[in-house]
């Protein structure tokens, strides 16, 4: 990939890291709830599911899943599901005061943490059809497909990394303003909310005209 094309796929991967979505709206919750340490964990798991999407859109499934109806629907009903699944879990969950002087929430383990950022990313059809329309954009015929696939994916990691961390810490540094049980309630229920919209809207995705 010449520098001419890295730029121009740099400057794509900043807008879609930025552009507000479900890995954001999670990252703002973790970093709020717990800190950006114990977030972390959250964001790792994002990545994952990323560099995941990235690997089946080079590799070719993610057209054969955009051109089959069933499979499509099946990764779009699932990934819904479990945003809203998320957004309840956040809806109800306990809106105690913590003790004087507690940093923050007892996080959930951070193998938890990391799989809910995985799911979170994985199961998102939008994120399958960004990568089969983009990625061939950024291609260059006639070089090997694994070496582009994997600056690529250096790329998109490294910019979503430091993107994520900035909401996460964005997020934990409202917490002192947030102590009443109050005002739990209303994080839990705003950032609830917006998951549970998110995953709502996954249910207008729809498959690209081409497929």
């Amino acid at each position: 990939m010449d520098l001419s094309t890295w730029l121009a796929f740099f400057a794509a991967a900043c807008l879609i890291a930025i552009s507000p979505g479900s890995g954001a709206v999670l990252s703002m919750s973790h970093g709020l709830a717990y800190g950006v340490r114990a977030a972390s964990a959250t964001i790792l798991g994002l990545q994952l599911g990323l560099l995941t999407i990235l690997v089946i859109a080079g590799a070719g499934l993610g057209s054969l899943l955009l051109a089959s109806e069933t499979g499509f629907a099946i990764v779009k009903v699932l990934g819904a599901l479990y945003l809203i699944y998320l957004g309840w879990q956040q809806w109800r969950a306990d809106a105690a005061v913590p003790l004087a002087g507690a940093a923050a929430a007892t996080p959930l383990p951070w193998r938890r943490r990391c799989l809910t950022g995985f799911l979170t990313n994985a199961t998102n059809p939008k994120g399958i059809i960004f990568m089969v329309a983009v990625l061939p954009q950024f291609m260059q015929p006639g070089r090997a497909l694994w070496p582009q696939l994997l600056v690529m994916g250096a790329t998109l990691v490294a910019v979503d990394v430091c993107v994520m961390h900035g909401y996460a810490a964005g997020a934990s540094a409202l917490r002192r303003l947030l102590r009443s049980s109050r005002a739990l309630r209303l994080q839990n229920r705003l950032f609830g909310g917006l998951l549970m919209a998110v995953g709502a809207g996954l249910f207008f995705v729809r498959r690209s005209p081409a497929a």
